[in-house]
């Protein structure tokens, strides 16, 4: 099954993985929005948001991981388009934060109980 990410909010779709059971569109949009974090820079991206209290313009993204416009522009879509990310145009630049509500859906999906062994 293909999770098309830009026609659906993956965040709105995904369940915890010590739900009960996954139906295979849970289970696809689960592994889309892991896809969309398996990336180093994107890891980067969302920890840099998660400990910024304002806003953080694109143009901020390149010098802290040493990376070109395009690549950072490719990543923050990704993000975006996974419903991690708000995007905030301001004149030419667009400025990103964490989507909060889609943070904490994140940190639901791998609540796990304990394992007892």
């Amino acid at each position: 099954m293909v999770v098309d990410m830009t026609s659906l909010d993956l965040i709105a779709c995904c369940k915890p993985l010590a739900a009960d059971a996954l139906t295979d569109e849970e289970a696809s949009a689960t592994a889309a929005l892991f896809k969309a974090l398996a990336d180093p820079a994107r890891v980067k991206i969302v920890n840099l948001l998660a400990t910024s209290d304002e806003p953080v313009c694109a143009c901020e993204f390149i010098p802290a991981l040493g990376l070109s416009q395009a690549t950072v522009s490719h990543h923050l879509r990704k993000l975006t388009e996974a419903g991690l990310l708000e995007r905030e145009p301001r004149g030419k630049w667009a400025y990103f934060s964490l989507d909060r509500e889609a943070a904490a859906e994140l940190a639901g999906l791998v609540d796990l109980p304990e394992v007892v062994r």
